[in-house]
């Protein structure tokens, strides 16, 4: 057996998808001619970012029915309030124009929460990029220094390999930043991964681990815009990870201006839909250094790796 995998639609692939088939196959299921339902295009996408998470379009699909399925009973309810108004049977039939003021409660749920990058960010909190099987988020390392002995405490529901990336990110700081020794062994270190009640585990957060316990330590505040993904040796060297086109849509999605990712996964930008590509400064790195560089932790230590 082959297994052919397939990437995420983008939003924009869904967008198309919802207008040229979804829609029209909904309102014809439940009887709407074409001109009593109006739902722009900013409702659609709307539906796709916050009332959808999936790398398919099956939740769209099931929004597109109910919108038509809420619209076909205020069409038919409608329609008899006129006739009993106008005292004719041969009142027109009224039109349902669907807005964000009324799109949650005629899709009868919630907005799904989705992380957005802030306006700024205190120092030790760094923005990743993850993968998921419903696509691509961005998730956020936090660290922080509490008075102690030197002891690394790593919460998030975090696998084992997730987990040996923080160990190998502290150590590799550790090299990188000789005068702070001290203030590595007179406290304790704790990582931590959001959404704690969400499994998490892989090596591409090594870079953005990294990336967060230099800027605790050396103070320096990273633009929670640039966003990073990849793993990282003790060498400093940062290696290629996978699920590089769903990892961007999601960081574009979220706000972020700036990706970093591995030198070697440059290749991958081929299978990049084009609109990410516009949205994003995609910058390839080799390094631990060359990252922390860029992102200004080293622009008052000029340090170099050990």
């Amino acid at each position: 057996m082959e297994v052919i995998r397939f990437d995420g639609y983008t939003p924009l692939e869904k967008l198309s998808i919802a207008r040229e088939h979804l829609l029209p196959k909904a309102m014809k299921e439940m009887g709407i001619e074409e001109d009593e339902l109006v739902v722009t295009d900013e409702i659609i996408e709307t539906i796709i970012s916050e009332y959808t998470r999936e790398a398919g379009v099956r939740g769209l699909r099931k929004r597109m029915d109910t919108l038509c399925r809420g619209a076909a009973v205020m069409l038919e309810e409608k329609s008899k309030e006129e006739q009993i108004d106008s005292e004719s049977s041969d009142t027109e039939r009224v039109k349902i124009t669907i807005t964000k003021e009324n799109l949650r409660e005629e899709l009868d749920m919630r907005p799904m929460h989705r992380e957005k990058v802030p306006e700024s960010q205190k120092p030790g909190v760094v923005t990743g990029m993850a993968w998921t099987s419903v696509g691509g988020e961005i998730l956020y390392i936090e660290t922080m220094l509490t008075k102690g002995d030197g002891k690394i405490t790593i919460t998030g529901q975090l696998g084992d390999v997730m987990k040996e990336s923080a160990q190998i990110a502290v150590s590799l700081v550790k090299s990188m930043f000789p005068q702070y020794a001290e203030k590595f062994k007179e406290n304790d270190i704790h990582i931590h991964v959001p959404e704690g009640a969400v499994p998490k585990d892989g090596p591409s957060a090594g870079i953005t681990m990294t990336t967060a316990i230099a800027s605790l330590i050396t103070g320096h505040p990273v633009d929670p815009t640039i966003a990073m993904t990849g793993e990282v040796s003790l060498r400093g060297v940062v290696s290629p990870i996978g699920g590089l086109p769903e990892k961007l849509m999601a960081a574009q999605r979220a706000g972020v201006k700036t990706a970093f990712i591995p030198k070697e996964n440059a290749e991958d930008l081929k299978d990049v839909a084009e609109e990410v590509k516009r949205e994003l400064d995609i910058i390839p790195i080799e390094s631990v250094e060359d990252v922390l560089n860029r992102t200004g932790v080293l622009d008052d230590c000029k340090l170099k790796v050990a």
